[in-house]
C-alpha cells in the first residue's frame, strides 16, 4: 500500500484518534489536511511533527456545524496542495453518559451537526472535487461500535453514529460509479487522552482485560485500518462498515 503524494483530509485532528491519524499517515507519505475547531495548539503540533518525519501538512480551522465552513474546508485543502485524493471524517463531538430525559434540544442539535451533518456535507463537497478531478476517491467515516453494541445513556451519540453506518451504504452506493469508494470504521475502545480523563482510576490493564482481543485500542490500530480503505489496493471495497473492538477487526457486514 501506498499513500505517498495522496492528499488526505482528516477532521477532528487535533487531538486523539485523529491526531494519530494525521501522525500515521503522514509518516507514510501523504499530505494531510489537519482539520481542527478549538485545538489550535494541538493541531499545529501535530503539523510539526509529520513535518519534523519529512511530510506536508497544514492546519484547517472550521466548524464543520456549518455547510458552508465544510465547503470551505475542502475547497482551502485543494488550493494548499492542488487536490484531494481522501477524505477521512472523524470529527465528533461525544456528550457522554446523558439519561434520554436530560436530552435538550440544543445537545441533540450539537451532536447531530457535527457527527452526521458535517459529515454528510463534507463527504458531499469532497465528491464533487473528487469527481471533477477524474477520480478515484476514498471516503472513510469514523463510527463507532455503540452503534450496535450501546449502553443506557447513549441515546444521541448512538443515533449520530448509527446514521453515519447508513449514509456510509448510501453513499457508496452513490458514489461507486466515479470510482470513489466510501467505508466505515467502527472503533471499539481506543485509548486516548478523553477516554483516560472520562473514566474514573482509568486502569489499562483492567479495561484491556474485559474486550475479547485482551487490550485496549490505539490510534494506530485505526490508523492501519484507515491507511488501506485510503489506498490503490481498496477498489474493490465499498459500503462497508467494518467494526473494530479492542484495535481488532471483528466483523463487514456490508458489501457491493
Amino acid at each position: 500500500m501506498s499513500l505517498r503524494d495522496k492528499t488526505i483530509l482528516i477532521t477532528g485532528a487535533g487531538r486523539g484518534i485523529g491526531e494519530g491519524l494525521a501522525r500515521d499517515l503522514g509518516a507514510q507519505g501523504a499530505r494531510i489536511g489537519v482539520h481542527y475547531l478549538n485545538e489550535d495548539d494541538a493541531a499545529r503540533a501535530t503539523c510539526d511533527a509529520i513535518r519534523a518525519a519529512g511530510g506536508q501538512a497544514e492546519p484547517f480551522q472550521a466548524d464543520l456545524s456549518s455547510v458552508a465552513a465544510c465547503r470551505f474546508l475542502v475547497n482551502r485543502t485543494v488550493e494548499r496542495f492542488g487536490r484531494l485524493d481522501v477524505l477521512i471524517n472523524n470529527a465528533g463531538l461525544d456528550p457522554g453518559l446523558m439519561s434520554l430525559f436530560e436530552v435538550t434540544e440544543e445537545r441533540y442539535d450539537q451532536v447531530m451537526n457535527v457527527n452526521l451533518k458535517g459529515a454528510f456535507f463534507c463527504a458531499q463537497a469532497a465528491a464533487r472535487l473528487m469527481i471533477d478531478q477524474g477520480g478515484p476517491g476514498r471516503i472513510v467515516n469514523i463510527s463507532s461500535i455503540h452503534a450496535r453494541v450501546t449502553l443506557a445513556g447513549r441515546s444521541v451519540y448512538v443515533s449520530s453514529k448509527g446514521g453515519v453506518d447508513a449514509m456510509t451504504r448510501a453513499m457508496a452506493m452513490d458514489l461507486a460509479p466515479h470510482g470513489i469508494t466510501v467505508n466505515a470504521i467502527a472503533p471499539g475502545f481506543i485509548e486516548v487522552e478523553r477516554s483516560i480523563h472520562v473514566i474514573p482510576g482509568y486502569d489499562r490493564q483492567a479495561v484491556g482485560q474485559s474486550l475479547p482481543i485482551g487490550r485496549v485500542g490505539f490510534p494506530k490500530d485505526i490508523s492501519a485500518l484507515a491507511a488501506f480503505l485510503a489506498s490503490d489496493e481498496s477498489s474493490f471495497i465499498t459500503g462497508q462498515v467494518i467494526v473494530s473492538d479492542g484495535g481488532t477487526t471483528t466483523r463487514m457486514n456490508f458489501r457491493i
